[in-house]
Order: C-alpha cells, then structure tokens, then sequence
C-alpha cells in the first residue's frame, strides 16, 4: 500500500496543468501510409485549430466552469450545465483527441465489417437517432458544434452518434445484418469480449464495504485512446465520474460511480449473438442509467428499456448506501440478476446463467477452460478466495496486473491472464475473431470502493495494467500482417496509479 501511495503522490506532483487550449495528440489523417501526408494533415490541423480559436475561442459563456488538464497520462475533463453545453464542452476541450480518435475507429469498424462509412451514417442516422433521448440528441449535437468551434472540423452528428455506437455496429448489427440479408462471403464477425473486473462486499473485503476494479481490454489502436476522466455535472441527474472515449457521451467500457453512491463496471459476454433495430443503443442506455440511477433496481430498470442487444454485457454494480451488489447478465432474450450483501462477483466476458447462454450465446462452451474467458474466470476464483478478508483498492490493482495462466498454471504474459496481452500470443482468441498476436489486451485499469465513491474519488492506470509498454514500431516489424493498422497504432506505455475525484482543477499545488 505504501508503494502504491508513494507512486500516486509522485504522479500528481509530476504532471504539470496544461491549459484549455492546449492540443492534445494531434489528429491522423485518411491519407495514412504517407508520412508527409500526414504530417501535412497536421499542418492543417493546427491551422483550423487557430482560425477556430479566433472565431469563439474561450470566451464563449458555454465554456464556463469546463477545464481538463493532464495527469498519470490522463486527460481530466470537467463539463457541466445543460446537455447542449456539456456537449459543446465536450467537443471543443477534447476536438483534437476526437479527430484523432475519429480516424483510428472509424477505419478499424471499416476494416473488421468490410462496410463503407456511409452505411455507419445511414445507420446512425436512420436507425439509432430517432430513439435517443432528446437529451442525450442535445448533447450529441453540442460535440459537434463544439468540435467545429475549435477545428473546423467536417464530422457531422451522423458520424459522432456512429463513432458513440463502435462497439455496437460492427459487432452487433453487422453481424445480425448479413444474416437477415444471407449476404454472400460475409465476414466472419464475433462480439468482442472485452475486459476483467469484479466486485466485493461484506465478509470478502477488509473493511466489510465495497470493493469494485476493472481493465479495459480492447484493441491497442483504440486503447491507447481510452484515456479520459470524465467528471460530468449535469443539469439534472447526478454527477458522474468515469473513464471514457473521446466524443463518446457514456465511459463504454463502463467504469464509473455517480453522486448516489452506484458504482458500476461490466465485461462483454463472448459470442453473444442478437440485434433489436427497434431498440435504443446502447451507448445511451448506460449512459442514462449512471446518470439516474441511485440504486441497483433502477439501474437494472433503465438498462432493459429499449434493449437493442447492443454491446451485451454482464453489469457488476455497487450500491455504496447500503453495502449490496449485484451481477446484471443482460442479453436480449433473456437476463439473470444476482446480488448480495456478503460475497463476490467477477467477470471475464463469459456468461453464467443457462438461460443467456440457451437464447444469446448459443455457442459459448462454459467447459472449455483453454479459451481466455474461462481461463480468467478461473484465475478471479482462485485470487478472490485468496484474499477473501482482505480485498482493498490496493490489492485490486495488484488482480488487474496479474499474470498467472490458469491453463498453464505459470506466469504467462498472453490471453489468458486477467492483464491480457494478445500480442503476445500465438493462439490469438479465437471466439472473438482475434487472430494470432492481435495487437490488443489490457489497455487501462481502474478501482475504487464505497468510501472513495461516497468522496467521488478513483484510481486509474494507463496502459497495460501490469506496468509493461507496448511498442508499435517493433511489433509492426515482427507481425507485418497488421501493417495496415500502421497509421493507428501507437506507442501504449503504462503511467502511474493515479487518484481523480469530481471537482478537480489544476490547482498548481496538486501538480507541482
């Protein structure tokens, strides 16, 4: 414990604040292979960047009270107001990281669908648009606007409501798409299963309260993006601290905790299969539900209206009011909820209730203890009974870095280990489609417990949770066959656990 203190003490006194107008990573360009291409795609970047600060620039009343800054490797960003202005906050404090985002998304759901962003738009637009609330339409709208406010930017709202659903259509509706169509050499799409976490209480914990950590796998080219702290106050609901996407409007990874008391994080449920047109997205389901819910019932209640089947995933909650928790296995034809007062709950993107399995993931094996979703489920029982007593936030972060192959019984760096790097495997994971050494795994980790959610404080990593980087340039030399991910894929080196809580600014005294 004191080790971790020392390392979150250090990264708050490093990093020092960086204004509102400063830019964050620059933005890739289509033109991609071509590094002047690219550098000239900046070039122009930073001259529209400039014409936009002249044309609203800060003084725009919509930016009031919104900030972000720097730390651990973090973008911090505070919006508050009304939904247009969270959006235009949004938009403009983070327009370079959008843009730059923008490109790594939008050309990997291209790639894996082997469908043209034209038919995300229509998607967007004729499908998933008319069933957002109009509040969450407002603040879409305000991204946009705000992104323009400060680049010029040409992405219109089609494209950030398909960028706010890229776990959704590509891997939900394509999917389900080509069936209804019998399209001819369709590709062979899979939900992803993404990420490792749990959640404890009662006897399982050492000061009997809750105990909630979760990382983010994805792939690195969007990972390595995957670093905001959104702390959001919005005009009616509740304040929201969570990690997020930049221009998304909920964490989608779903690490987050409200001023409540919920905390709440998931992980994917593997081969899920199934699509509702008529629903709404998920994106802004989960969305609503931090923001609204106060308690487990009704989360669960918002989470089941509408259900698309979008980016299905078993939901482990934390009510830090009254010490209970709860596993919310939400498929589209079915869903199972657990909770307790006394116990634990683990995910590793496989599902556990026979019911989801019969209706939504017909083809998920529970038995087949070599592929990475079960192997990690047995490496959170093993770690869970271990420390059963003892779990606190500085024994969570230790599970998310752990390396042990359950399969193997060793220390292994691979897909099996609750610290994924499928980079590293031969095997890939196959039951989501990822092939041999995949350049994706563990991108980011966090963790919290009832006393810090009640203070609306968390902890966060970026990077691989277990402290290793990830190099791009030697892993493009070494696996040629992802090279057309080469304009994407960055370098993901791993910061320090670092502490956030709502209401921060970059006070000199926090960051010198």
């Amino acid at each position: 414990m004191a080790a971790a203190a020392k390392a979150r003490a250090s990264s708050m006194r490093r990093p020092a604040a960086i204004a509102v107008l400063v830019l964050g990573g620059g933005a890739l360009w289509w033109a991609g292979g071509s590094g002047s291409h690219v550098t000239a795609g900046k070039v122009s970047l930073e001259a529209s960047i400039v014409a936009g600060q002249k044309r609203t620039g800060a003084n725009d009343p919509r930016l009031a009270g919104a900030h972000r800054f720097e730390d651990g490797g973090w973008i911090y960003v505070h919006l508050e107001g009304d939904p247009a202005s969270i959006g235009f906050q949004h938009g403009y404090l983070l327009a370079p990281d959008i843009e730059d985002a923008f490109q790594a998304v939008s050309a990997g759901m291209m790639h894996e669908s082997q469908r043209d962003w034209a038919f995300f738009r229509k998607a967007a637009h004729e499908m998933l648009w008319p069933k957002i609330d109009e509040e969450y339409q407002q603040e879409l709208a305000g991204i946009v606007e705000g992104l323009r406010a400060r680049t010029g930017s040409k992405l219109d709202v089609d494209d950030i409501v398909a960028m706010n659903a890229f776990e959704e259509l590509p891997d939900y509706y394509v999917p389900w798409l080509n069936k209804q169509e019998k399209v001819a050499h369709a590709p062979d799409l899979k939900s992803p299963g993404n990420c490792s976490a749990f959640v404890a209480t009662g006897t399982w914990t050492k000061d009997g309260k809750i105990v909630m950590a979760h990382n983010n796998w994805t792939s690195y080219a969007n990972g390595e993006r995957w670093r905001i702290v959104f702390d959001i106050v919005p005009k009616n609901g509740h304040t929201i601290l969570m990690d997020g996407f930049p221009g998304v409007i909920a964490s989608d990874d779903d690490f987050g905790i409200n001023s409540d008391g919920l905390m709440v994080t998931e992980t994917t449920i593997t081969q899920f299969e199934g699509w509702d047109p008529a629903g709404k997205a998920e994106f802004v389901r989960a969305r609503k539900a931090l923001q609204y819910a106060g308690s487990i019932d009704e989360y669960t209640k918002i989470m089941l209206d509408g259900n698309n089947g979008g980016y299905a995933n078993d939901w482990l909650l934390g009510d830090s009011k009254t010490g209970e928790i709860a596993q919310l296995e939400l498929g589209l034809k079915a869903y199972k909820l657990w909770r307790t007062k006394d116990g634990a709950f683990a995910g590793s993107n496989w599902a556990r209730d026979p019911e989801v399995i019969k209706a939504d993931a017909p083809q998920f094996e529970p038995g087949n203890l070599e592929t990475s979703p079960n192997a990690r489920r047995l490496r959170w029982e093993e770690l869970l009974k271990e420390n059963k007593g003892k779990i606190e936030v500085n024994i969570a972060e230790k599970m998310l870095g752990d390396h042990v192959d359950s399969y193997h019984q060793k220390p292994e760096t691979n897909e099996r280990t609750l610290c994924g790097h499928v980079d590293s495997s031969p095997r890939g994971v196959e039951v989501w489609g990822w092939a041999p050494y995949f350049p994706g795994g563990a991108v980011q980790a966090k963790a919290t417990d009832s006393s810090m959610t009640k203070e609306m404080k968390l902890v966060a990593r970026v990077g691989h949770p277990c402290g290793e980087n990830f190099l791009a340039k030697p892993f493009l030399a070494a696996h040629p066959e992802y090279a057309w991910q080469e304009p994407y894929l960055r370098d993901m080196k791993a910061g320090p656990w670092t502490e956030f809580h709502s209401g921060e600014t970059a006070a000199p005294e926090k960051h010198q």
